[in-house]
């Protein structure tokens, strides 16, 4: 049975899909300050990550914490300690596809951590006293809420005893590129 063989009617219907998407990977510094004049930086560590997203304005944010661990030398680098200090965030994913006819007062918005938050340089500030971190993240973020889409359906119902064809035709399909699908679509 072919689409030929039956009229085809439209119907737009309610349901969830995924109605948003944006992914953002940025790099930040931040300074902290230990109790003593740092020598030379011994190694940093980025912990204790957590994190949430929330709707805001054209995008996402996502807000979050995590702690940074300095390892440091001292006085000549005859000691060494560990300065701690906990970091605040709001990253702001601008959304690259957004649906302009979804229902937002049903959106439910989430974020996943691509990259975790991650040291790749330290370095003592200019003044002496503190160590300036560099820290690379990246997120990609989601939107769910109800929209219209508009389906295909056979008045009557469908049999499914019977093969559907979609009427295509016998087409060389051989000379398609897979590498021109796009998993993002």
């Amino acid at each position: 049975m072919t689409f030929a063989d039956k009229q085809l009617q439209g119907r737009e219907i309610i349901t969830k899909a995924v109605c948003g998407k944006g992914r953002k990977f940025s790099t930040v510094s931040h300074t902290v300050t230990p109790p003593h004049h740092p020598t030379s930086i011994l190694g940093a560590w980025v912990i204790n990550h957590q994190y949430e997203a929330v709707r805001s304005g054209d995008g996402i944010e996502v807000i979050g914490t995590y702690d940074l661990n300095i390892w440091y030398s001292y006085s000549k680098n005859s000691q060494t300690d560990v300065a701690k200090e906990t970091v605040h965030y709001v990253e702001h994913v601008p959304l690259s596809y957004l649906d302009p006819k979804h229902r937002s007062s049903t959106e439910e918005v989430s974020a996943d951590c691509i990259q975790e938050p991650n040291c790749i340089e330290a370095n003592i500030s200019s003044s002496g006293s503190g160590v300036v971190v560099r820290v690379e993240r990246e997120y990609a973020v989601e939107m769910i809420a109800e929209t219209k889409v508009w389906v295909a359906c056979f008045p009557g119902g469908y049999d499914d005893g019977k093969e559907l064809e979609f009427g295509l035709g016998d087409g060389d399909y051989e000379d398609l590129d897979p590498d021109l699908l796009d998993d993002d679509l």
